[in-house]
């Protein structure tokens, strides 16, 4: 359960304020799992989003340097995601101040505009140099379940969770990336076929998903073999997980997915 504005340490709070201004209203941010703290603080100059975690006695602990990692990367993706406007460091807790975007999520249902926004997202990312500050490598993430992960390594910058939720989408069709915390480097491929199980789960078929991953240069341009491998070592990492978790939340529905997408890659 996240903690509220109340429940921060006073040494944050004003830490916070010092950059802000006085908080007159907190809303509380809906979703998201990478912060102890996520909100929009209503304040004199206009509204800002605040995600804020606690550090563990001897260490930063693993939300913290998510925001960390988060904060560093802010510069290089400049008109992508919401600017970081500040950081505060009180209490034995960081906080980071961003820029408020006032936006829906992205839907990704056949047939959704969004789709072709979604897109353009993905070049946009794909354009950009990986900056020394993302040291996270993609392959190392399937290691654990495939005996050779070296077609998925690379050098290219990966969002690596464009999930619906992360795309903020303004009144007048802009389009903002958010939850920059997993930024890694890895094949340019890998970030399409990260998005592949999203669109199976918002009511695709798996041709249907890779036909939009047809879009993006770098996954035409993929060994599909690395793909198949891909695809598979998804499905194993799911299943290990959901035998963890012993099918909680929504957990189930995404071992599905994956499972559908890798039977696909097979039957192929």
């Amino acid at each position: 359960m996240r903690s509220t504005w109340d429940d921060l340490p006073g040494a944050l709070r004003d830490a916070v304020q010092e950059h802000s201004g006085p908080v007159r209203r907190v809303e509380s941010a809906a979703g998201g799992g990478h912060a102890d703290f996520a909100s929009t603080l209503h304040v004199l100059q206009g509204p800002v989003f605040v995600k804020a975690a606690r550090k563990l006695p001897d260490e930063d602990g693993a939300e913290v340097r998510a925001l960390r990692r988060e904060a560093a990367i802010n510069q290089h993706v400049s008109g992508l995601a919401p600017r970081l406007l500040w950081t505060a460091e009180a209490g034995g807790w960081l906080a980071l101040g961003f820029e408020h975007v006032e936006g829906r999520h992205a839907d990704y249902a056949p047939g959704s505009a969004d789709l072709a926004l979604l897109t353009r997202v993905v070049r946009a990312i794909q354009a950009l140099p990986c900056p020394d500050v993302v040291q996270m490598r993609v392959e190392r993430r399937w290691e654990a379940v495939a005996a050779d992960v070296s077609s998925i390594a690379g050098n290219a910058l990966l969002h690596t969770d464009l999930n619906p939720r992360n795309l903020l989408i303004t009144s007048e069709g802009r389009v903002y990336v958010v939850d920059w915390a997993f930024a890694s480097r890895g094949a340019p491929w890998v970030e399409a076929g990260q998005v592949v199980p999203w669109l199976i789960r918002a009511g695709h078929t798996p041709r249907q998903a890779e036909r939009w991953a047809e879009s993006i240069p770098s996954w035409d341009a993929a060994d599909p073999a690395a793909i198949g491998l891909y695809a598979r070592a998804s499905a194993e990492r799911w299943r290990r997980y959901g035998e963890r978790a012993h099918g909680g939340g929504a957990v189930p529905e995404y071992v599905a997915v994956a499972q559908r997408w890798a039977e696909y890659r097979v039957s192929r």
